[in-house]
């Protein structure tokens, strides 16, 4: 049997410390993002964040997990985490606590994503914040996207999977 979203979210704890809750995430479509306060992509977070209240109804979960490994563009705790995503994009939808997506740290929910979907040429390394992993109401990881990849040019993919 091959993994799914929820064989790692019980090792996820959420930004505030938490357990992440399995439950909210089967059976639904997830986008999970690394997110960075101090980069170039930050903006991004208002996509998410729309993405997420258009379709939340409809079955979509966005899961952001902050990670400080690019650049150092995610140095604060958890706590000014919180503030600067819920104070300048008004984030809502679940965070992870800060985490590492690459080397021999990563979270294993991230050594899963990259394995299963690889990116340019085969990597398996997170080349930047804002990388995005679309998952199945089935727990499967479906599509990768590039850090530049806007969240509402995902939209119509989401649609698709959300039936």
């Amino acid at each position: 049997m091959s993994a799914r979203l929820e064989d790692f979210l019980t090792t996820l704890p959420a930004l505030n410390g938490l357990p992440l809750d399995p439950d909210a995430f089967a059976g639904r479509v997830v986008l999970v993002v690394n997110t960075a306060s101090r980069c170039g992509f930050t903006p991004q977070y208002e996509g998410l964040e729309a993405l997420y209240q258009r379709y939340r109804d409809h079955g979509l979960v966005v899961l952001g997990c902050p990670c400080n490994q690019f650049g150092e563009q995610e140095p604060g705790d958890a706590a000014a985490i919180t503030v600067f995503c819920q104070k300048n994009f008004g984030v809502t939808f679940p965070m992870s606590e800060k985490i590492n997506v690459n080397g021999p740290h990563a979270h294993p929910l991230w050594q899963w994503l990259t394995a299963t979907k690889p990116g340019f040429l085969g990597t398996r390394r997170i080349k930047w914040n804002f990388t995005k992993f679309l998952i199945d109401q089935n727990g499967r990881v479906v599509r990768r996207f590039a850090p530049q990849t806007k969240p509402e040019k995902l939209a119509a993919r989401i649609e698709k999977l959300l039936g």
